[in-house]
C-alpha cells in the first residue's frame, strides 16, 4: 500500500489505559485534563465484565476487546470542547498512513444543567501543531445515553505530511455537567494488506460457490465413453452483484464517458433528472423530457436504473414553491408528485430512494407529521409494487457524524415500518474520505443484523488528491461491500474529471486516459470474475469454485464445440449441473 517509512501495524500509540494497572496514578498516565476546571480521575467497572458487555472490534480477522475494566473519568467539565487529552509521541505518525482510534466512552450526570438529557455527542479529534497552527481532526464520534452504559467508538485519520509541532488525541464533545468516561482508547495503524488477506478469503465464502458439471452423451454409452478428457473452458458472462453509477445529460454526450460507463457499469443513476426540484421547478410545469432521455439512453445500453429520489428531506433541497405551500396544499402536492412520478414510470426503475437523507433533514416530517415519510413508502408501494423501497442516506459509514450512527438508521427504519412502510433496502450513499474498512464493515454488520434488508452503497465517491492513495480507498470500500454477505449492489456517484460533484475523486481522466483508481476498478471486477480451465475427468465431471453469476461453458470434443449456459446462485452447498452433449 502507499507508504513511505515503515509502520509497526496494529501498535498503540498511546498506551493501554485499560490494562488493570496496579494503582490509580499509572491508570492516568499520559493523560492530561482538557479544560480549567475539568478533573481526572481513574476507576473500575463494577458492573459486568467488560469483555462480555462489550462489542468486538473487527481487525482484519482479529478480534479487539477492552483489555482491563478501568476507566477514566473527566468531571467538572464546562464545555464541549472540555475532556482529556493524550500525546502522541513524537515521530510516530506516518505520513499517508491510515490510523484508526477505537475505545470505548460513556457518560454520566455531573449534576450540571445539560447533565439531564438523555444522551450526549462524545468526539475523539486529533489535534496536530503546524508550527504553531492547530489543525483538528475527526477521528469519530458517538451519541452516548445517560442511563445507557458503554458504547464503541470508532474512526480513522490520515495526515498528509509529518508534523512540525506536538500530536494529542482529545476526547470531548458532551456538554457542560455531563462528565465523560473512557475506556482503552487505542490509536493505531490499520494494516491494509492484512485486511485485504482477510476479505479475501471471506468474499470467498459470501460470493462464490462450488459447481460440478457432470457431462454426459446423448447418443448412449459410446458417446458418453468419448467425454473424459474433453477440453472445457468455463467463462462468467457476468456477475450477479451490480456496480452502477450516476450519469445525466451531459456525461453521456461524451464518447469516453460512455465507453468507460458501457464497459465498467451494470446500473444507472441520474444525478439529478428524477428528482422533484428538476422535474417540476415552477409549479404545475412538469420536465420529464430530461429523464426519458437518459432512460432511453440507458434502454439501449441496457442497464438497469435506480429511481433516485422521489422527495428529498433537507430543507436547503426543497424548491421555494414547495416551502411556500401550507400545510394542506402540501400534503397534496406530496400525493401529486407520487402519482405522477409512479405512474408514468411504473415497472422501470427496480429501486427508488422515498425520501433522501431523513438523517439530515425532516422537511416534511415537520410540516405534515411523524407519518409523512410512512405515508411516501407506502403511496409508493401501491403505485408501483414491483420496485423495491430505499431509505438512503450519507455518513452512516464514517462513524464520524453522530446525526447518522447505524443506530439512528435502525430507529429511523423501525419507525417507518411500525408506520406501515414496505421498507425494501438500506442505502449508504459512501461519500468518503481515507476509509477504515473495519469501521465500514462494524456499520454494515449493525445494519443487516437488525434490519435484515439488502445494503446498497449508493453514491461511492472517494475524495483524495493523491491518485494511488485515492485507488487504495477506492479498493478498501469495493472489498468491505463485496465481501459483505448483505450488501447487494455499490453505485458510484460518477467517475469521470471535472463532471463529478466531489473533486479529486475521478477514476477516468478528462481526456479519456483511465487513471490509477480507476485501473484499481477494472482489476476488482476482472478478479470477481471466474474464468475456470482444464479436461473432463474420468467420471465425466468438470469442478470448479465460481463466483455467482451466469456462465458460458466450451467442451471441445474429436468432432467439435459445444456451448452450453448456466446460472451458479448463491448456496452452501455444492451445485451440481447435468449437462447432456
Amino acid at each position: 500500500m502507499a507508504c513511505t517509512r515503515e509502520v509497526a501495524f496494529g501498535v498503540n500509540l498511546i498506551g493501554n489505559n485499560g490494562a488493570a494497572p496496579a494503582d490509580e496514578a499509572s491508570s492516568l498516565a499520559g493523560w492530561a485534563p482538557v479544560g480549567s476546571r475539568t478533573t481526572l480521575s481513574a476507576h473500575v467497572e463494577k458492573d459486568d465484565p467488560p469483555a462480555a458487555m462489550l462489542p468486538a472490534v473487527d481487525d482484519g480477522g482479529r478480534e479487539h476487546r477492552p483489555s482491563g475494566s478501568r476507566y477514566v473519568l473527566a468531571a467538572r467539565r464546562d464545555g464541549e470542547e472540555d475532556g482529556l487529552r493524550h500525546p502522541v509521541p513524537a515521530g510516530a505518525l506516518v505520513p499517508r498512513v491510515t490510523y484508526r482510534v477505537a475505545g470505548w466512552v460513556a457518560v454520566q450526570s455531573g449534576g450540571g444543567e445539560h447533565a439531564g438529557g438523555e444522551s450526549h455527542v462524545v468526539r475523539v479529534s486529533l489535534h496536530v501543531d503546524d508550527g504553531g497552527e492547530c489543525r483538528v481532526l475527526g477521528c469519530g464520534a458517538v451519541c452516548a445515553g445517560v442511563a445507557g452504559g458503554w458504547v464503541e467508538i470508532n474512526g480513522a485519520f490520515r495526515l498528509k505530511a509529518t508534523p512540525r509541532g506536538a500530536t494529542a488525541v482529545h476526547v470531548h464533545g458532551a456538554p457542560a455537567g455531563v462528565d465523560v468516561k473512557l475506556m482503552d482508547l487505542r490509536v493505531f495503524a490499520a494494516d491494509r494488506k492484512a485486511r485485504f488477506r482477510h476479505l479475501k478469503e471471506k468474499t470467498d465464502k459470501v460470493r462464490k460457490r462450488d459447481v460440478v458439471l457432470k457431462f454426459s452423451g446423448g447418443a448412449g454409452v459410446e458417446a458418453t465413453a468419448s467425454i473424459p478428457g474433453a477440453a472445457v473452458r468455463v467463462v462468467q458472462m457476468d456477475n450477479v452483484f451490480p456496480l452502477g453509477t450516476c450519469i445525466n445529460g451531459s456525461v453521456i454526450q461524451d464518447p469516453n464517458f460512455v465507453d468507460f460507463f458501457t464497459n465498467n457499469f451494470d446500473w444507472a443513476v441520474f444525478e439529478n433528472e428524477l428528482k422533484w426540484y428538476w422535474t417540476e421547478a415552477q409549479r404545475g410545469l412538469l420536465n420529464y423530457r430530461d429523464a426519458d432521455a437518459l432512460l432511453d439512453f440507458c434502454d439501449r445500453h441496457g442497464k438497469p436504473v435506480r429511481g433516485h429520489c422521489i422527495f428529498w428531506a433537507v430543507d436547503g433541497s426543497v424548491q421555494q414553491w414547495i416551502k411556500d405551500l401550507g400545510r394542506d396544499d402540501l400534503a397534496s402536492a406530496v400525493r401529486g408528485r407520487l402519482t405522477g412520478l409512479l405512474s408514468r414510470y411504473a415497472g422501470r426503475f427496480p429501486h427508488y430512494d422515498v425520501n433522501n437523507e431523513m438523517l439530515h433533514g425532516r422537511f416534511y416530517r415537520d410540516r405534515l407529521g411523524d407519518d409523512a415519510a410512512a405515508l411516501m413508502f407506502r403511496e409508493a408501494a401501491r403505485l408501483d409494487p414491483a420496485a423495491r423501497l430505499f431509505v438512503n442516506d450519507y455518513n452512516v459509514e464514517c462513524a464520524n457524524d453522530p446525526n447518522a450512527t447505524p443506530e439512528k438508521y435502525i430507529e429511523l427504519i423501525d419507525a417507518l415500518r411500525r408506520g406501515g412502510a414496505a421498507v425494501g433496502g438500506v442505502g449508504i450513499q459512501g461519500h468518503v474520505s481515507n476509509p477504515s474498512g473495519e469501521v465500514i464493515c462494524g456499520a454494515l454488520d449493525k445494519l443487516a443484523a437488525s434490519t435484515g434488508l439488502p445494503i446498497w452503497i449508493t453514491e461511492l465517491d472517494v475524495s483524495e488528491p493523491d491518485v494511488p492513495l485515492r485507488a487504495d480507498d477506492l479498493e478498501v470500500v469495493l472489498r468491505e461491500a463485496y465481501a459483505h454477505p448483505a450488501v447487494a449492489g455499490v453505485v458510484l456517484w460518477g467517475f469521470m474529471q471535472g463532471r463529478m460533484w466531489r473533486q479529486d475523486a475521478s477514476l477516468v481522466d478528462a481526456d479519456g486516459t483511465v487513471n490509477e483508481a480507476g485501473q484499481r476498478l477494472v482489476n476488482l471486477r476482472r478478479e470477481w470474475t471466474s474464468d475456470a480451465r482444464g479436461t473432463i475427468d474420468g467420471d465425466g465431471h468438470f469442478t470448479f469454485r465460481g463466483y455467482h453469476g451466469r456462465y458460458v461453458v466450451q467442451v471441445t470434443t474429436a468432432t467439435g464445440k459445444i456451448l452450453k449456459t448456466f446460472t451458479v446462485d448463491k448456496g452452501d452447498t455444492s451445485l451440481v449441473l447435468d449437462m447432456e452433449i
